[in-house]
């Protein structure tokens, strides 16, 4: 089976849970890698600012290092200077969490913490696969894809 290999800078995902979950819904077939980074909220707040000119505090940001679009099975021959020789992956990019805000969501939408740095690590993920939410379809087919992983991860809403 392939694998997702999840650069994390503390233990709040489990990175073969959620390579097993995110496999098995958008069927990639070959090893893939992404770093998830966790940060305050004055940190984000200057990464929106730098790279996205937004001055303001969010909960994820993601950094797609592949031009992916929403659906697309990734192939290594496409993606050849890409590839991680250290783990034989292609890397899909980065992804930052913001944890304060993450627990004030989770207080908000009356679920875990865990959950909620789930959910955000998964819609980081859906981002680095291509998928987007600019328009009601794309973020009706981002949000079962959602619910479907997370279902899998077993963090179901409560």
């Amino acid at each position: 089976m392939a694998k997702l290999f999840i650069y994390c800078d503390n233990q709040l995902i489990d990175g073969d849970l959620l390579a097993s979950a995110v496999y098995k819904t958008l069927k990639q077939k070959i090893n893939l890698s992404a770093e998830i980074t966790f940060c305050t909220e004055e940190e984000i707040k200057q990464i929106n600012l730098s790279e996205r000119k937004i001055n303001s505090v969010t909960d994820v940001l993601s950094f797609p290092s592949l031009d992916l679009t929403a659906g697309e099975i990734v192939k290594r021959r496409n993606y050849p200077y890409d590839v991680d020789p250290e783990s034989n992956s292609v890397f899909l990019g980065c992804i930052i969490i913001c944890t304060q805000r993450a627990k004030e969501q989770a207080e908000q939408f009356g679920h875990s913490f865990e959950r909620e740095i789930h959910y955000l690590a998964v819609h980081g993920l859906l981002h680095l696969f291509g998928y987007d939410h600019e328009n009601e379809q794309d973020k009706q087919v981002m949000r079962e894809l959602e619910e479907q992983i997370l279902n899998a991860l077993g963090q179901i809403r409560d």
